[in-house]
């Protein structure tokens, strides 16, 4: 299996830790991230204000999230290119757990296949509808709702198709655009207990651009709102 590190060439606060891990991968490769400041600066990225699916995003998307998204289109895209079965797509603040991170591998050798997306998640945010397969400490589950964050995923060259063919215009975040089983067609499983970590505050913080101050209660309102709406539309087990 190959993994592919997403990391912005230049960023010394993260770089220790992407030397880790090249050493705790399997078959590494740095990824350069994409600028998302950059490429809204060109004009070359469709974007679209959360209106292109149900339930409506309710925020403007900022530099920082496009660029993430963008980066992990670029993975998705090296995928297909490559005409890899599968690869580990990883966050440059991900950290492996062990020994849950060994018995997570076992699994994937066993479970994964190019039309499956799998999460390894750093929070344990999901509920489990069914579980698939266990090793040792951990299980490969299918989650009710499907989690936010993106540290660390398995994705197939199938699954890389469909991601790539709904995400031609970027109207929300890449976490909350692969919630939405119902439009990109595209099921997720998870390994859970937690096998990575996510050691974003000890590395400088995020690199997402943050939320402007003003009117938090409004925008907390509108999340919650959204949420909502994404827990009404859960992944069902009989149809995997």
């Amino acid at each position: 299996m190959r993994s592919f590190v997403i990391h912005m060439p230049g960023d010394v606060r993260r770089a220790p830790n992407v030397a880790q891990l090249l050493r705790d991968l399997p078959r590494p490769e740095v990824i350069a991230a994409v600028d998302g400041a950059a490429a809204m600066a060109a004009g070359t990225i469709p974007t679209a204000p959360g209106n292109l699916w149900r339930p409506e995003y309710p925020f403007r998307m900022g530099a920082g999230e496009i660029g993430c998204f963008l980066s992990h289109r670029a993975c998705w895209q090296r995928i297909v290119d490559d005409n890899l079965d599968w690869a580990l797509i990883a966050e440059d603040d991900m950290q492996v757990r062990e020994p849950l991170w060994s018995d997570a591998m076992s699994l994937i050798e066993t479970h994964m296949r190019p039309d499956r997306v799998i999460r390894l998640p750093a929070k344990p945010r999901e509920r489990a509808t069914r579980v698939v397969a266990r090793a040792g400490a951990v299980k490969l589950v299918v989650p009710r709702r499907i989690g936010l964050q993106t540290v660390c995923q398995i994705v197939g060259r199938e699954a890389a198709l469909r991601l790539l063919a709904a995400s031609t215009r970027l109207d929300r975040p890449v976490d909350s655009f692969m919630q939405m089983h119902w439009a990109t067609g595209q099921p997720v499983w998870t390994v859970l207990p937690c096998p990575v970590a996510e050691a974003t505050a000890a590395l400088g913080g995020s690199t997402i651009q943050r939320r402007p101050a003003g009117s938090r209660i409004i925008r907390e309102i509108a999340r919650a709102r959204y949420r909502g709406a994404v827990a009404l539309r859960p992944q069902r087990p009989r149809d995997l």
